[in-house]
């Protein structure tokens, strides 16, 4: 039987009087991201009723770049993809929070797709000079009455016979198996006809693209 001395030569006490910490930290960073990610969920999965209720728009979109945050992250193809948020002083809108979820959901995830597309033929390092970038505005109009939300990314950008049919029922520039060309027309169909606002595109080759919502702050 070991005695106390042999024991603690045994496990190591400098060894883990050393990593302990570590451990602690490493485990309680876990449960913070778990907590936030949870939180996330909450948000962005929230019922809407048959009314519109006050919603924190940039809420939304944190939840969606949480729940969105394994694809930006830098993988062995590339560095990661840079996410710039310009939020302005906007307030509360007065619409359908988890209809609203869902677009910003289908625009970040759609620019992402557009910023790996551009990546295809590029180097670990040709893109680590120019990288990957979406860039998130918000933004209140002078008159006070529209909030205006901005998704740009630096990618390719399109030609203008792929931006007329951008909106088009079941049109994908995506392979088979990868999209199904339905997240813009619902997009729109939620921005326009639920909360009567607009859903435009702004794109050109080589300089990448600009996804525009403008939404009344109350209906």
């Amino acid at each position: 039987m070991l005695n106390d001395e042999e024991a603690i030569a045994t496990i190591d006490l400098d060894y883990l009087q050393e990593d302990l910490p570590k451990l602690i930290d490493s485990l309680k960073e876990g449960s913070d991201r778990i907590r936030g990610i949870s939180a996330s969920l909450r948000t962005f999965s929230r019922g809407d009723s048959d009314r519109k209720v006050h919603f924190n728009i940039h809420e939304g979109i944190e939840s969606t770049l949480i729940i969105l945050k394994h694809r930006v992250k830098p993988n062995e193809h590339r560095p990661a993809i840079e996410v710039v948020k310009n939020y302005g002083q906007i307030p509360q809108l007065e619409c359908f929070p988890g209809q609203l979820n869902q677009v910003f959901m289908n625009l970040i995830a759609n620019a992402i797709d557009a910023l790996e597309e551009s990546n295809k033929g590029r180097s670990f390092q040709q893109i680590k000079d120019n990288p990957n970038r979406l860039t998130i505005t918000t933004t209140l109009s002078e008159d006070r009455h529209h909030v205006s939300i901005l998704i740009q990314d630096n990618g390719e950008g399109m030609s203008e016979n792929v931006k007329q049919k951008l909106f088009g029922y079941l049109f994908t520039t995506k392979p088979v198996g990868k999209g199904t060309g339905l997240g813009l027309v619902i997009s729109r169909q939620i921005i326009e006809e639920k909360h009567g606002g607009q859903l435009t595109v702004t794109s050109e080759l080589g300089k990448g693209t600009e996804l525009a919502i403008v939404i009344p702050v109350a209906s």
